[in-house]
C-alpha cells in the first residue's frame, strides 16, 4: 500500500507523461506504481540508468508519435482493409522499430537491461517501405501506387484541362453574363457562375445557387460529355485506391502480431526515456538501494529549484524513529513529504533529486496521515479523522514499512495527546517500523533524547529575520521559540518574565541545555562551510601550480633539446677539423706523426667528455686513425628520454575548465601518455550540463593519439568519466 494522493506522486507521473510520444507510453506513465520487490526495483533503475547513459552518447531514442492503433490492430485481425491513416500508423510502427533497433546496434556500449527489450523489436523493412512508397498522407495516394492509378489520373488530367479550355472560351463569350471569370465546381462537376437574370442566355444546367440568390452556377451544355467521363474516372479511381489499399493491409494480416508486440515494446520503452529525460530535467541521480534512508541534499521535486532548500535526512541505521520539531511554517511537513515521495519515484525506478550515494529503502507500505492545513485550534472531528487513518496503519504496519505522520496526536488534549503520540511511536519501533513524524509536543523531544532508536531533528529558525531557514538539523530538537518569537515582536518584558517563572524548572534547564547545543552545531555547520571553501581555493591553487610547473618542465625539455642539437653540431664541425688536420699529417715524417697521435689521442679523450656531459652516444660518429678516417658501420644512435613522461599518471581530470583549455590541456597529456605508452586512461569531466563531455568527445574523435573511448561503467565513475583507449 502506497499513499500515492497525500505524496502527491500524481503529480510526478503526470510530468513524466509529458516526455512520452506513444499513446500506450503516455497510459503506461499515468499510471506508474511503485513496487514493493528490491530486484525489481532495482531492474527498472537500471533500465533508467542504461537509458541516460544512452541518450548522453548518442541523444534521445529515435521513438516517433505513435497515436492509439488498437482498432487498427483489431480491424487487421479480422482481415478487414485499413484507411490511409491505419496503414500510415502502421508503417510508423513499423520504422520507428527499425530505428530503435539501429540506434542500440550502433551502441558501444553494452545494455543489458535496455537489450531485453529492443531485441524483441520485429522488422519487415519491405513492408514498410512498399506503404511509404503508395501512401503520402492521409489524403492522398501516389500516382506511383500502380499502373492502373497513374493512368487514370493522367486521363482524367487530360480532361480536366480540356474542359477548362472550353469553359474559358465560354466565359469570353458570355462575359457581359457572367457573374466572375472563375470556373468552380458543384456536385462533381465543373460549372460557371452566371448572373441571374441572364440564366437563359447560357444554354446548360443549372447545379446550385448563391445565398443571396443574384448567381446560377450553370454546366453549359458542351462541357457536358466531358463532365461525366471525368466522373467515371473518379469512380475508377477510388475503386483502385480501395484495392491498393486492400492489397497493402493485406500484407499485415501475417504480421499484425508482430506489430502489437511492437507497440507493447516501444511503450515500455517510451516510458523508460520518459524516466531518464526527468532524471535530466530535475538534475537527479540514481539512488543506491540499502536496508536504511539516507537523503543527501534532497529536494522536494515540485518546489521550483530557485526556491526548494536541499536538506539531509537519515533514519533506519542508528535510529528507525526521527521526530522533527520546531516552529510551524519551518519546514517539517516538506521534509516529511520529501521522504515519502523520494521513497515512492525511486521504487518506480525514477532517480531522486539529490546527491549521488544518496540511499533508500524499498519498502512494502508507505503509511502517511499528512493534514495540509495548518490551525491554531482543530477540532474534534479532525482529531477523529487522523485517529482513523492512524488505527488503518496500526492495523497493516510491519518492519517493511515506512509511516510518516504529521502532527502526531495533536487536535485533543496536550498531556492525553503527548501521552498517545509516545505509545504510537513506541508500538511503530517495536514492529521494526521506519517512521518519521513532526510534533510541537515537548514530552516526545525529552523522549528521543533518552531512549535507543529514537532520535531528534529540527528545522532551523532564524530569530532575528522570524522566519524560518528549511534547513533540517538532525540530532537537534526544535524550539517553539514562542517567548523569542514574542520579545521581537515588541511583547511586554513582564508579560515574558510571568511566563518564564510558569515553566517547570526540569523542562527550562533541558531546553537551555538543547539551546546550547543548538547554537554548538550552527558554529560548526559555519566553521565546516569555512573549511570547505579553504580547501576549494587550496585545490585551484594547486592546479595553477601544477600548471605551472608543466610549463617550466615544458620549457626546461625545450632548451635542453635545443642544448643537445647544438652539441651535435660542435661534434660534426670537430670531425670535419679532424678529417682536415689528419689529411695535412699524411705528408708529414716519423717525427711529426709521433705528435700528431699524440694530438689525435688528446682529441679523442676531449671527444669523450663532451660524449658524457651531453648524454650522447658518438661511438659511430667519429673514429681517429693517423692514417685514415674509418666509416661508421651502425646507424646513429642517440638516445634522448623524456623525464616528464617518466611518471606520468593515468587520469586526469578536467573538471571546472572551459572547452578550450581542457581540450589543450588534454592534448598536450595524451602526447606524455602516448611517450610512457600506457594504453587505457581516465578523463574525468564531471556530469554537469555535459557541454565538457561533449567538447572532449569532439576532440577524441578526431585525436590522433585515439584509438577509441567510451562513458565509464557503473562504478568506474559512470557518465562523469571517460575510459579512452591508446594507440
Amino acid at each position: 500500500m502506497f499513499d500515492i494522493e497525500k505524496l502527491e506522486f500524481n503529480s510526478i507521473r503526470e510530468h513524466l507523461s509529458r516526455f512520452t510520444h506513444t499513446f500506450e507510453g503516455k497510459k503506461l506513465a499515468c499510471v506508474l506504481e511503485p513496487s514493493s520487490k528490491s530486484m525489481q526495483v532495482q531492474s527498472m533503475l537500471n533500465e533508467t540508468n542504461e537509458c541516460l547513459k544512452a541518450i548522453n552518447i548518442k541523444g534521445d531514442l529515435p521513438i516517433s508519435e505513435i497515436n492509439d492503433v488498437s482498432l487498427y490492430i483489431k480491424s487487421l485481425k479480422g482481415s478487414l482493409s485499413l484507411s490511409t491513416k491505419g496503414l500510415l500508423e502502421m508503417c510508423n510502427i513499423l520504422r520507428t522499430s527499425r530505428e530503435i533497433t539501429e540506434y542500440f546496434k550502433d551502441l558501444e556500449e553494452s545494455l543489458p537491461s535496455l537489450e531485453d527489450y529492443y531485441s524483441m523489436l520485429y522488422i519487415n523493412k519491405d513492408v514498410e517501405n512498399k506503404i511509404a512508397k503508395c501512401i503520402i498522407s492521409e489524403d492522398e495516394i501516389a500516382d506511383s501506387a500502380s499502373t492502373k492509378l497513374y493512368s487514370i489520373r493522367n486521363s482524367k488530367k487530360s480532361l480536366e484541362s480540356n474542359i477548362k479550355n472550353k469553359l474559358n472560351q465560354v466565359i469570353r463569350a458570355n462575359s457581359k453574363y457572367i457573374m466572375d471569370p472563375v470556373i468552380t465546381i458543384r456536385d462533381g462537376r465543373f460549372v460557371i457562375p452566371v448572373k441571374d437574370e441572364y440564366r437563359s442566355f447560357v444554354k446548360g444546367f443549372i447545379h446550385d445557387t448563391s445565398s443571396s440568390g443574384s448567381t446560377v452556377y450553370i454546366e453549359p451544355m458542351v462541357v457536358f460529355e466531358i463532365n461525366n467521363k471525368i466522373n467515371s474516372l473518379i469512380i475508377e479511381e477510388n475503386k483502385e485506391i480501395e484495392r491498393i489499399l486492400s492489397e497493402l493491409s493485406s500484407l499485415l494480416y501475417p504480421i499484425v502480431y508482430n506489430i502489437e508486440q511492437d507497440v507493447k515494446v516501444i511503450s515500455k520503452l517510451d516510458l523508460i526515456n520518459a524516466k531518464a529525460k526527468l532524471a535530466i530535467e530535475m538534475d537527479a541521480n540514481l539512488p543506491i538501494l540499502s536496508d536504511n534512508i539516507n537523503l543527501i541534499k534532497a529536494r522536494h521535486p515540485l518546489i521550483a529549484k530557485d526556491k526548494v532548500v536541499p536538506i539531509d535526512i537519515y533514519v533506519g541505521k542508528d535510529f528507525k524513529t526521527l521526530v522533527i520539531t520546531g516552529p510551524n511554517t519551518g519546514g517539517k511537513t516538506v521534509s516529511l513529504k520529501t521522504v515519502g515521495l523520494l521513497s515512492i519515484m525511486a521504487q518506480s525506478g525514477l532517480f531522486i533529486p539529490a546527491l549521488e550515494n544518496s540511499t533508500v529503502k524499498v519498502f512494502e507500505n508507505i503509511f502517511v496521515d499528512i493534514g495540509d492545513e495548518q490551525s491554531i485550534v482543530e477540532s474534534l472531528s479532525t482529531f477523529s479523522s487522523h485517529m482513523t487513518n492512524i488505527v488503518k496503519i496500526v492495523e497493516n504496519v510491519n518492519d517493511k514499512s515506512l509511516v510518516l505522520v504529521d502532527e502526531l496526536g495533536s487536535g485533543t488534549d496536550p498531556i492525553e495527546g503527548a501521552s498517545l503520540a509516545l505509545a504510537l511511536l513506541e508500538y511503530f519501533h517495536n514492529k521494526g517500523t521506519i517512521t518519521v513524524a513532526t510534533t510541537h509536543y515537548h514530552e516526545i523531544k525529552n523522549y528521543c533524547i533518552t531512549h535507543d532508536g529514537f532520535e531528534n531533528a529540527s528545522c532551523e529558525f532564524d530569530i532575528e529575520k522570524l522566519e524560518p531557514t528549511y534547513h533540517l538539523l538532525i540530532g537537534i530538537p526544535g524550539k517553539s521559540n514562542a517567548f523569542a518569537i514574542s520579545k521581537r515582536l515588541g511583547l511586554k518584558t513582564s508579560i515574558l518574565d510571568r511566563a518564564n517563572s510558569l515553566v517547570e524548572k526540569p523542562d527550562t534547564d533541558i531546553e537551555t541545555l538543547m539551546k546550547e547545543i543548538y547554537d554548538d552545531r550552527i558554529t560548526i555547520e559555519n566553521l565546516k562551510k569555512e573549511e570547505e571553501k579553504n580547501l576549494n581555493q587550496v585545490t585551484l591553487l594547486r592546479k595553477s601550480l601544477e600548471k605551472e610547473v608543466s610549463s617550466k618542465l615544458e620549457n626546461e625539455e625545450k632548451k635542453i633539446e635545443k642544448a643537445k642539437k647544438e652539441a651535435r653540431e660542435i661534434l660534426i664541425d670537430a670531425k670535419e677539423e679532424a678529417n682536415r688536420v689528419i689529411r695535412e699529417l699524411n705528408g708529414l715524417g716519423s717525427k711529426d706523426l709521433k705528435k700528431a697521435n699524440q694530438l689525435r689521442n688528446k682529441l679523442n679523450e676531449s671527444l669523450k667528455d663532451t660524449e658524457s656531459n651531453q648524454g650522447l652516444d658518438l661511438s659511430v660518429l667519429l673514429k681517429l686513425n693517423h692514417q685514415e678516417i674509418n666509416k661508421p658501420t651502425g646507424k646513429n644512435n642517440v638516445h634522448i628520454q623524456n623525464t616528464a613522461s617518466k611518471n606520468i599518471s593515468s587520469e586526469i581530470n578536467l573538471i571546472g575548465e572551459n572547452v578550450d583549455t581542457a581540450v589543450a590541456e588534454l592534448d598536450k597529456y595524451l602526447d606524455n601518455c602516448t611517450m610512457a605508452h600506457l594504453k587505457q586512461v581516465r578523463i574525468i569531466h564531471g556530469k554537469g550540463t555535459g557541454k565538457l563531455r561533449e567538447g572532449i568527445h569532439n576532440y577524441l574523435k578526431k585525436s590522433k593519439y585515439v584509438s577509441s573511448f567510451r562513458i565509464a561503467g557503473f562504478g568506474e565513475g559512470d557518465y562523469g568519466v571517460t575510459i579512452a583507449e591508446l594507440k
